[in-house]
């Protein structure tokens, strides 16, 4: 019997305590879905270009689709898109290379880096873009 009271004693003790710890909050995370434009810096053997990025996406759960290219007119399917947390990560194969995008969305920029291999060389490029207005 003195077994069973300490039992039970020790379960209210633990369920008190666990309904005083604070709640996990899990913290929402903006809808990506939308018309993103901003800035495409291309390096590629130690030279630099700016270019243009334009990217139309679609969230369902974490899972990202889309298209993405340099402008309205010229967009690639995206592939293997996933988004966790504020992250974002998808391919785009642009008429040859396959562009890996690692993104980050802070401030309503998604920014980070696209790399390729375009000939045996290195391809990288500085993303920021933001959502359109409609």
């Amino acid at each position: 019997m003195k077994k069973l009271v300490s039992i039970l004693g020790l379960v209210a003790l633990l369920t008190s305590a666990l309904m005083a710890a604070p709640q996990a909050t899990s913290k929402a995370v903006e809808d990506m879905t939308g018309k993103w434009s901003g800035s495409f810096l291309i390096t590629m053997d130690g030279e630099t270009k700016d270019d243009t990025a334009y990217m139309v996406l679609k969230q369902t759960g974490t899972a990202l689709t889309g298209t993405a290219g340099p402008s309205a007119d010229q967009q690639w399917d995206i592939q293997k898109g996933k988004i966790e947390g504020s992250k974002v990560t998808f391919e785009v194969n642009a008429d040859g290379p396959t562009l890996k995008f690692e993104l980050t969305l802070a401030d309503g920029h998604l920014k980070g880096n696209a790399n390729a291999e375009l000939d045996g060389k290195a391809l990288k490029a500085a993303v920021d873009v933001q959502r359109k207005k409609e």
